[in-house]
């Protein structure tokens, strides 16, 4: 047994009540067990039976979560640093494009990337996401776009997961745009979708959900609904990328088929928004991908405002958001997306949890749930998320074992 104590303020989390419900304590304390928080309050309450436990002193630190990235794109082949200079020079993403970058620059190159190779360097990076205090990462495929390559993303989080002690929740996004070799055949690869990779990947569970780019450019909603009917017929839980270039209708269709969550959003319809709200599917923000893109931010205030729950992800992937600094992602929840630090942090822990299915098991602090945490020293969240940068992790705990920084 250990217990945590000396917390000036842990900021519990949970689910119940509304985004701003953290549900705090002050001068608390925790314990766990065997990678499972067991007791949760009051310090001056803990009970008797942890006075021989292993205590360990926060010294007036603050406490939150294990942060949740529910939205990333870790294994990848090669960067896109050229890109970054073609946006600050004004070039637009379809300019970029014909170019030969672009999703389909990371494409070849991930296919080039052998198994270890792509292992190696999602590893190293995951790393450095534990140490700043994520716990639980939503991990995509779709930088393969054919059979044996999209298996390799997927078989690389699987071998992360035997590997490291953090959750790693892994997604198919076959169908995140139309591969070369399918050019002007769109429907042989749909095709290939439905028939081979689904049944394939649910049959050997190397995926929890199926993820889909509904946009112009990528993938029209009438095959959106076919390829996600066929995933919800084989296990697999939809999720989208919806309406984030334009409104093409990607969150009604979230709605429609019961979608764990709609990523993205930008420029989704108030109409989109109540259908969501009405089938309880978790709103995700992106702000590192409009900072990257030079794009407008999602107001999530606007979603609040229509009862949809907002969930922030990095969308870490090597063109649109190159960076897993989660940290960064918040403060701009915070200035761009108009929501409280309070209200981000929820974002950022059991919503991001829910828009995962994840929120049985972590997301926030209490008995039942891993023992996955941070130590921060500043005196409340408010002063976290205002000062950036200013305030130092002290320790992130992961299954109740402290990350050796």
């Amino acid at each position: 047994m250990h217990v945590l104590k000396n917390i000036s303020i842990l900021y519990t989390c949970r689910m119940e009540g509304n985004q701003e419900s953290l549900h705090p304590v002050e001068n608390a304390a925790i314990a766990w067990c065997d990678g499972m928080f067991e007791w949760v309050g009051k310090e001056s309450e803990l009970p008797k039976k942890y006075d021989t436990a292993d205590t360990i002193d926060a010294n007036g630190k603050i406490v939150i979560p294990g942060l949740v990235d529910c939205h990333t794109h870790l294994c990848f082949g090669g960067w896109r640093p050229d890109e970054f200079e073609m946006r600050t020079r004004g070039e637009s993403y379809l300019d970029i494009a014909k170019a030969g970058g672009g999703i389909l620059s990371t494409v070849k190159s991930t296919r080039k990337a052998s198994f270890n190779e792509l292992y190696e360097k999602a590893a190293s990076l995951l790393q450095k996401m534990i140490r700043i205090g994520i716990t639980t990462v939503e991990c995509k495929s779709g930088y393969g776009l054919r059979f044996q390559d999209e298996i390799k993303q997927l078989n690389v989080y699987k071998k992360l997961q035997e590997n490291f002690a953090v959750e790693i929740i892994p997604t198919f996004l076959g169908a995140h745009t139309i591969p070369p070799e399918f050019k002007g055949n769109r429907q042989g690869y749909i095709d290939l979708i439905i028939h081979e990779m689904i049944p394939y990947i649910a049959a050997e569970k190397l995926a929890r959900f199926c993820d889909i780019f509904v946009e112009e450019s990528a993938f029209t909603v009438d095959e959106a609904r076919i390829i996600l009917e066929t995933a919800k017929e084989h296990g697999l839980i939809p999720k989208l990328h919806a309406d984030q270039l334009s409104d093409g209708g990607g969150a009604e269709l979230a709605a429609e088929l019961g979608a764990i969550s709609a990523d993205h959003l930008e420029k989704v319809s108030d109409t989109g928004l109540q259908k969501m709200a009405e089938n309880n599917v978790t709103a995700v923000t992106l702000p590192l991908a409009s900072l990257y893109t030079q794009q407008p931010y999602l107001n999530c205030r606007r979603l609040l405002n229509l009862g949809v729950d907002v969930a922030v992800a990095t969308d870490f992937n090597p063109g649109s958001a190159p960076s897993f600094d989660i940290h960064l992602a918040m403060m701009l929840t915070c200035n761009h997306g108009r929501l409280t630090p309070s209200e981000t942090l929820k974002a950022a822990t059991i919503y991001s949890a829910k828009a995962i299915k994840a929120e049985e098991k972590t997301g926030s602090i209490e008995p039942g749930k891993k023992a996955d945490f941070i130590l921060l020293n500043a005196p409340d969240i408010n002063f976290w998320l205002y000062h950036f940068g200013g305030s130092k992790i002290e320790s992130v705990y992961v299954k109740g074992v402290k990350v050796e920084s």
